[in-house]
């Protein structure tokens, strides 16, 4: 009998968990349709009302996320890094820019999965050093800078993941402001070079350009870096 109450409680304990994934999901989802439209975030309304917000941040932090789905676990970060990345701002409105904020993205701790966490630990140590091979994060984690590719208004989902990353990773880089073309010259984003190191994993930055772009570089065209921009995407 013993050994059926642990058997029935382990039972219990992972299908609740995934109970509480689903909530998750699914509150992200609606909050992200509510406040976001055309990779702009309503920042205003959302501190004027900021109860979803919450909301979805308290399901975060019961959350229990490991590694043995990473489709779940990777869904899960980056709709986690993203919101909190609107909980930064909203908690500060009005900005001009997250660098306004003294240690937006390395100083400033949230609870998640009953552990206090930057949003640079999410983004570097939760996905970027787990996920050496996936290059396509720095096209859904945004920053709330216009430089960063756009949000969209809807959750990562597991079940679609894949499809969702090769899609947002399309939309910017056949975006003609973000891969912007000057004669024999390509200026891309600087986030290319700050992430040097995963693109030249995939093959190199170009290589990785080329792989999603409708109208594809000549290898031999040369690159450079534009400014980034840290104005907030702002609705």
């Amino acid at each position: 009998m013993k050994y059926s109450w642990v058997i029935l409680v382990f039972f219990f304990g992972i299908n609740g968990g995934k109970a509480q994934n689903t909530e998750f999901f699914s509150a992200a989802d609606t909050f992200l349709k509510t406040h976001v439209e055309n990779g702009r975030v309503d920042y205003a309304s959302i501190v004027k009302q900021p109860l979803a917000l919450n909301s979805v941040l308290k399901l975060a932090e019961k959350a229990a996320i490991d590694l043995q789905d990473p489709n779940v676990y990777q869904a899960f970060w980056i709709n986690t890094y993203n919101l909190l990345v609107i909980k930064g701002v909203v908690d500060n409105y009005p900005l001009r820019s997250p660098l306004d904020v003294d240690g937006f993205f390395d100083k400033l701790r949230y609870n998640v999965g009953g552990r206090y966490i930057t949003l640079n630990a999410i983004e570097n140590e939760l996905l970027r050093a787990r996920f050496p091979n996936e290059p396509r994060f720095h096209f859904v984690l945004v920053c709330a800078g216009l430089g960063c590719p756009p949000i969209i208004g809807e959750a990562y989902m597991p079940n679609r993941l894949n499809q969702q990353l090769h899609q947002q990773t399309a939309k910017a880089l056949n975006d003609p402001m973000f891969i912007r073309n000057k004669g024999d010259k390509v200026f891309v984003s600087q986030l290319f070079d700050w992430y040097k190191v995963d693109f030249d994993r995939a093959g190199g930055i170009l290589a990785f350009i080329n792989r999603y772009r409708t109208t594809k570089f000549s290898k031999d065209i040369l690159l450079d870096y534009y400014p980034y921009d840290w104005r907030l995407n702002v609705k």
